[in-house]
């Protein structure tokens, strides 16, 4: 079965992001993503279950991310700590031709805002075998579920808008 998804992901001053993956929570988290990144994102998928639309949402940008990370122009790597909250997350990623998630973060038993948060482990872990990454995510501090996983997903963006832009000397 093909997910039907739109994606659109260009390099800016200022994140933002239009985003429907009809689950509420991953739009939130994807948006914090592109606001930390300073990437503006376009991604829509068309409705499905809950773990098709993460699939396909993570697989669509990152395939749309890719070309931004392959530019000469591009370090191709990046890392960054970032808060929500009480949390406190470090992502650290590199373009390579082994993609690969790690991670030691664990919340399959819990869920956010009807999420189950291994769905955005899922979406984590299809983003960097879409992209080409390998990414690695590290909770430093943190107890609320929705707290660790905006710290997450915004020390992630952080770590991709780094890769993808030119390495300052």
């Amino acid at each position: 079965m093909t997910t039907h998804r739109a994606v659109r992901v260009e390099l800016a001053d200022e994140g933002s992001a239009s985003v429907a993956t009809g689950l509420p929570v991953l739009d939130h988290l994807v948006g914090e993503l592109a606001r930390a990144a300073r990437l503006r994102i376009a991604l829509e998928v068309a409705p499905q279950s809950a773990d098709e639309e993460v699939a396909a949402a993570a697989r669509g940008f990152g395939e749309a991310l890719a070309p931004l990370l392959a530019d000469p122009a591009a370090s191709g790597m990046g890392w960054a700590i970032l808060p929500a909250d009480e949390a406190l997350a470090s992502a650290a990623l590199e373009r390579s031709s082994e993609a690969r998630f790690v991670s030691n973060v664990d919340f399959s038993d819990q869920r956010v805002a009807g999420l189950a948060t291994d769905l955005a482990s899922r979406f984590l872990h299809e983003l960097a075998q879409a992209a080409g990454l390998n990414l690695h995510v590290r909770l430093m501090e943190g107890q609320d579920p929705q707290h660790v996983l905006a710290a997450m997903f915004k020390a992630v963006g952080a770590a991709l808008g780094h890769a993808c832009r030119k390495e300052r000397s």
